[in-house]
C-alpha cells in the first residue's frame, strides 16, 4: 500500500477541522482542494509541486507579487523592533509614517487616516463616523442616519456592510439584522435597468439618483460607492463622468460621499485610487486590499479635516469616535505598507503599468466573439468576463449551472487560479504580470469557455 504524501494528509486535515468562507463544504469534503505552500511573482505552487499562475491576486490583495525582496525585508526588519502595540493611547512609528504618506498620494482635501483591520470594518467606520458627523456639525440639517446604495453592490460582511450591499444572496439569510437603506440601480450599461443604451442615454441612470437625493436629502447622511468598478457585481463599469456627476450631486445635497476603494484602490484601475480618474475627492474613502502588498491585513478610513474638526471638543461633551480594534494601526502591517508604497515609486509601477493594460486589451478583444461570451468589460487589471447561455437575447445561465465554476476549474487543470462571481470570469492579476504571462492566462481562459460552453 503506497504510503500517504504529506499533502495527502493535509487535505485530510483540511476537510475534517476547516470551514472555508463563501463555499458549500459538503461539495469541498468532496473534491481534493489546493494547497498552496509558496509563491514568487505571479505564480503560486501548491504541495504537490505544482505551479499556478494567480488570475486573482490571491483575491485581489496581491499587488507586486508574492515574495517580493522589498517587502519580504521591511517585515524582517520591523521583527527586530516590535511586532504590535496598541494606538489606544500609545503610538508607533509605522502607522505614523504610513498615514503621512497615504494623505500624500490620496485625493487633495482627504487629511486624517483612522485605521482598522480589513476592508469591511474600514467601511462600516465610514458608515459610523457619517451618521456621528451629522449629529455633532449640522444637526438642523435633518436626521440624516440612513445612507443610499446601488443595487449589486458588494462592501463586506459585517452587519453594517452587508445593510449597504445589493446582492441578496449575500444578504437573505440575515435580512432580520440589517438596518434598513435606500438602493439605486447602477450604471450596469450590459443590462440596462431602463433598457438604454451608452452613450446615447447621455447616462439617463443618474436622474432616479438625483431624485432619491433630493427628496430625501434631510434623512440620508451618505452615498456610498464603488468608484469606477463593481467589483463584486461582476466587474461592472461605470461610464466616464459618472463618479464625477456622483460627487455633484451628493454636494448639492449635502450628503457625504464615501468612496469604497477596497478592491480599486492601489493601482488596479490604472491610477493609485480610482477616484483620481475623474478628480474626485469623497468625504469618507475606504481602503484595505492592496495596502500591505497582499502581506498582511489592514485596513484605514480616510476623512476630509472639515469631518475630522466635527470629533472634536471637551472631553464631557463626549463626542470621541468610539470605535477600535485590538490590532489598530498594527506595526508590522504598517511597516509593510511602507514597503509596499515605497515599490510603486522605486519601480514606477503605475507608468509601466499603462503598456501592459493596453496590452490587456488588445489580448481581451477576441473573447468578445466567443459564442457564449456576452460583454468583456475592463478597467485597468480589473476584468470581468459575463458568460451568457443565448448572445442574442442576453439569457443567463442559470446560476446552478454553475458556468462560471467550470470555467475556473478548466482554467486550473490548466495552470491558472481565477475564483469566478456567478456567471462573470474574473481576472485581476498582481500588477507586475507581464504582458507574456497576461497572455497565457487570456488564452487559458478563452480555451477553457470554450471547452465548458460547448458541452
Amino acid at each position: 500500500m503506497k504510503p500517504r504524501s504529506d499533502s495527502d494528509r493535509l487535505a485530510d486535515w483540511d476537510r475534517a477541522y476547516l470551514w472555508h468562507p463563501y463555499t458549500q463544504m459538503q461539495e469541498w469534503e468532496r473534491e481534493s482542494p489546493v494547497i498552496i505552500a509558496r509563491g514568487n511573482g505571479p505564480y503560486l505552487l501548491d504541495t504537490c509541486g505544482r505551479k499556478y499562475l494567480d488570475g486573482v491576486s490571491s483575491l485581489w490583495v496581491n499587488v507586486h507579487g508574492h515574495r517580493h525582496p522589498t517587502l519580504d525585508r521591511a517585515i524582517r526588519k520591523q521583527l527586530t523592533n516590535i511586532a504590535h502595540s496598541t494606538m489606544l493611547g500609545l503610538s508607533n512609528p509605522p502607522a505614523i509614517r504610513l498615514a503621512r504618506e497615504l494623505i500624500r498620494l490620496a485625493p487633495p482635501g482627504l487629511t486624517r487616516v483612522f485605521y482598522s483591520d480589513d476592508g469591511s470594518t474600514a467601511v462600516e467606520v465610514a458608515l459610523k463616523m457619517a451618521v456621528q458627523y451629522w449629529q455633532q456639525r449640522a444637526p438642523d440639517a435633518g436626521p440624516k442616519r440612513t445612507f443610499v446604495h446601488f443595487q449589486l453592490a458588494y462592501h463586506g460582511d459585517t452587519v453594517g456592510t452587508m445593510s449597504v450591499g445589493g446582492i441578496e444572496l449575500f444578504q437573505q439569510r440575515f435580512r432580520p439584522l440589517l438596518f434598513p437603506t435606500i438602493a439605486a440601480d447602477p450604471p450596469y450599461c450590459f443590462r440596462c435597468p431602463l433598457g438604454l443604451s451608452y452613450p446615447s442615454c447621455a447616462m439617463a441612470c443618474l436622474e432616479p439618483v438625483e431624485r432619491i437625493l433630493k427628496r430625501r436629502c434631510r434623512e440620508i447622511a451618505g452615498l456610498i460607492i464603488e468608484p469606477l468598478v463593481q467589483a463584486a457585481a461582476g466587474m461592472l463599469t461605470a461610464p466616464p463622468g459618472y463618479l464625477k456627476r456622483i460627487r455633484e450631486l451628493c454636494t448639492r445635497y449635502r450628503v457625504l460621499l464615501i468612496a469604497d476603494e477596497v478592491a480599486t484602490g492601489f493601482g488596479r484601475t490604472g491610477r493609485m485610487f480610482a477616484c483620481a480618474h475623474e478628480g474626485v475627492t469623497p468625504d469618507l474613502m475606504a481602503i484595505s486590499k492592496g495596502l500591505t502588498g497582499g502581506y498582511l491585513p489592514l485596513a484605514a478610513t480616510l476623512t476630509t479635516e472639515e469631518i475630522y474638526q466635527a470629533f472634536l471638543g471637551d472631553y464631557g461633551e463626549w463626542k470621541t469616535f468610539f470605535h477600535g480594534h485590538s490590532y489598530t494601526g498594527n506595526p508590522l502591517g504598517c511597516a509593510v505598507a511602507l514597503a509596499n508604497l515605497e515599490v510603486f515609486r522605486t519601480e514606477r509601477t503605475l507608468t509601466r503599468l499603462r503598456a501592459r493594460i493596453a496590452a490587456l486589451s488588445r489580448l481581451l478583444r477576441p473573447l468578445s466573439r466567443l459564442a457564449h461570451v456576452g460583454d468583456v468589460r475592463q478597467r485597468g487589471y480589473m476584468v470581468g468576463i459575463e458568460l451568457v447561455k443565448d448572445r442574442v437575447t442576453r439569457e443567463p445561465y442559470p446560476l446552478t449551472d454553475r458556468a462560471g465554476h467550470r470555467v475556473a476549474m478548466e482554467a486550473r487543470r490548466r495552470g491558472l487560479l481565477i475564483r469566478p462571481l456567478g456567471n462573470v470570469v474574473v481576472l485581476m492579476p498582481p500588477l507586475i504580470t507581464t504582458i507574456k504571462d497576461l497572455g497565457c492566462m487570456v488564452a487559458t481562459v478563452r480555451d477553457s469557455i470554450r471547452i465548458v460552453t460547448a458541452s
